[in-house]
């Protein structure tokens, strides 16, 4: 603790225990007749001190957290209690200061604040995934069990590729070239061309693209172009004008013309769940002489998405 005298001028230190230089590394002679502002330093937030100065002007008692500096210039969270002593006339006499270090405390405060916020995390991403895998299950056609769980294994692997891209990267923003890429190099195949500029995509983007990108390339390769022995897939794509947004252009050539009745479905419920409901973009899809042609756009703020394919 300190004492300060408010009717000198710069309202001085008179009095410090040892308590008070043990806590700040200075000796007496170095803190008597000084202002109590000499442990403030370089990080100390000037809000703080205002509130500081303004509690003393008003003469009022007053207690929170500041960034001091001990002599040696290590810095720690002193707890300032200040309260104004009056006579018995109501004049201010003196301050009474005393200190705590938090330090110590603050770090838990911290840590504890910083698990929360992890934990919260965690729920958040697998709330995401197990709605995403509860979208692949209630999409996925039935029609037959064995075709019905490969189709289910297929999705939930790609699922689980783009899961590991993403822990890969921290969990932050994904190269949009890296998502595409992972789906389409596992088909092995050199009739596929994907092209593009550095386009960085945020991390609500990459499971849900990973599927669509799967999806698209699964039809290609059972219907689409890449079912024939001379078809080819091209896939490009651009920057949007919003940061993180994006264009996708998917353009299959030279495959086998499809059946009507895949022409009018193909793949629309899975397609558009992903695109539509999770990302708020927008697909068309268009079967051309040559094959098939989808064009995604999907915007650059994804804050507050909704869960993958709800309603």
């Amino acid at each position: 603790m300190v004492v300060t005298d408010p009717r000198q001028a710069d309202n001085p230190i008179v009095l410090a225990n040892q308590a008070f230089l043990d806590l700040t590394g200075y000796a007496a002679d170095e803190v008597i007749g000084r202002n109590c502002r000499f442990l403030q330093g370089a990080n100390t937030d000037p809000n703080v001190i205002a509130e500081i100065k303004a509690a003393i002007v008003e003469e009022r008692e007053f207690t929170l957290e500041v960034l001091n500096y001990r002599k040696d210039g290590t810095a720690f969270w002193n707890q300032l209690h200040v309260s104004p002593i009056h006579d018995d006339d109501g004049r201010l006499l003196y301050h009474f200061a005393s200190q705590d270090d938090v330090t110590e405390f603050r770090k838990v405060q911290v840590l504890e604040a910083t698990e929360r916020r992890l934990l919260k995390e965690v729920d958040h991403r697998a709330r995401n995934v197990l709605a995403v895998v509860n979208g692949i299950v209630r999409l996925s056609r039935a029609d037959d069990p064995k075709l019905y769980a490969a189709a289910i294994q297929q999705r939930v692997q790609a699922l689980a590729a783009a899961h590991s891209l993403l822990a890969d990267k921290g969990w932050h923003e994904v190269a949009l070239d890296e998502i595409i890429r992972q789906q389409l190099d596992a088909l092995g195949s050199d009739r596929v061309r994907a092209e593009g500029p550095d386009v960085m995509v945020s991390a609500f983007v990459v499971q849900p693209l990973a599927l669509v990108v799967h999806e698209l390339l699964f039809n290609a390769t059972i219907h689409g172009a890449l079912s024939g022995p001379r078809g080819t897939l091209t896939v490009r794509w651009d920057q949007a004008p919003q940061p993180g947004g994006f264009e996708l252009r998917w353009e299959e050539a030279d495959g086998p013309p499809p059946p009507d009745a895949r022409r009018k479905g193909f793949g629309t419920i899975m397609l558009r769940g992903m695109i539509e409901k999770q990302l708020r973009g927008q697909i068309d899809q268009q079967w051309t002489g040559s094959g098939l042609v989808v064009t995604i756009k999907v915007p650059g703020s994804l804050d507050g998405l909704p869960d993958p394919l709800a309603a």
